[in-house]
């Protein structure tokens, strides 16, 4: 059985982890981009806040400029495709990579850098609630932008780019802008990662797009229970109850990590982490609500 403590603290990685799932959203639902980015944005955010912190920089300030950084990763990715033409799939592949030699170099050419010394957001302070108050102020401001001229705007160039830009609406603007968007949640997503493990790793980086998705579609999953049948297709959630499911998905898979992690009294090892998980994943997915 699984500890309170260990129950908390996959809580709060998962709440974590629920803004890089809304990151995922972002480009997969709203502006139907397949963007491959996240893998190196989320390091390079981490990154970022990691070398700001060591160089005696204000933690919230190391946060915002993560930020920043995973938003300029998702541009050059926007650039690439909107303008030079480069297959989204692929774009998002060749920042992601080309960002595997910057953070390196940013690093210092070590591998890792350590924060344990280092005065983080969570040094002072209940990180149950910080977490929780910055996911809840995100979904808030996400969910009021995206019922904006902008935000709509951002979602018909998703959905429908020749109704968009029949009705006038800058349909590559809005695509860089949906990838500046996303890229910056997951950039502050792998900074908040950094602080609240107080390490950084480059090899944290790969993975992130499948545990984002993970989350995206297991929200989803359990959302659809809860809505009507013509409302369940994921094209149809509203916004902000997908939001939300994004975070919901992103704990759960958390919580299944955390049971994985104790499979062993099924005979599993510590190797199994990946099969356990993904076995308890296919087995909330597979009861999923058929929609018409």
């Amino acid at each position: 059985m699984l500890a309170w403590e260990e129950l908390l603290v996959a809580l709060e990685i998962g709440l974590i982890y629920g803004i890089l799932a809304i990151g995922i959203y972002l480009t997969f639902r709203v502006i139907n981009f397949p963007d491959m980015t996240c893998d190196g944005s989320f390091i390079f955010g981490a990154v970022v806040s990691s070398v700001l912190i060591q160089s005696g920089s204000n933690p919230a300030t190391a946060l915002l400029l993560s930020l920043v950084a995973g938003g300029l990763a998702g541009f050059l990715t926007g650039i690439l495709c909107v303008w030079l033409k480069i297959e989204d799939f692929l774009s998002g592949i060749v920042i992601a990579f080309m960002l595997y030699s910057v953070n390196l170099r940013a690093m210092g050419s070590c591998p890792n850098i350590t924060l344990v010394d280092q005065t983080t957001c969570f040094s002072a302070g209940n990180t149950l609630l910080s977490i929780s108050l910055v996911s809840a102020g995100l979904i808030l401001l996400l969910s009021l932008f995206l019922r904006t001229d902008c935000g709509l705007g951002l979602r018909a160039a998703g959905q429908n780019p020749s109704f968009a830009s029949a009705c006038g609406i800058p349909v590559r603007v809005m695509i860089i802008g949906g990838l500046v968007l996303s890229n910056a949640l997951i950039g502050l997503c792998g900074a908040l990662f950094t602080q609240y493990q107080g390490f950084c790793d480059i090899s944290q980086g790969p993975g992130t797009l499948v545990i984002g998705l993970a989350s995206v579609m297991m929200g989803e999953n359990f959302l659809s229970r809860l809505l009507p049948k013509k409302a369940a297709h994921a094209s149809r959630i509203p916004v902000l109850p997908a939001l939300i499911a994004c975070i919901g998905g992103s704990v759960a898979y958390r919580i299944f990590i955390a049971f994985a992690l104790h499979s062993d009294s099924f005979g599993m090892k510590t190797q199994d982490l990946n099969l356990v998980t993904g076995l308890l994943i296919i087995l909330v997915m597979k009861t999923k609500r058929t929609t018409p």
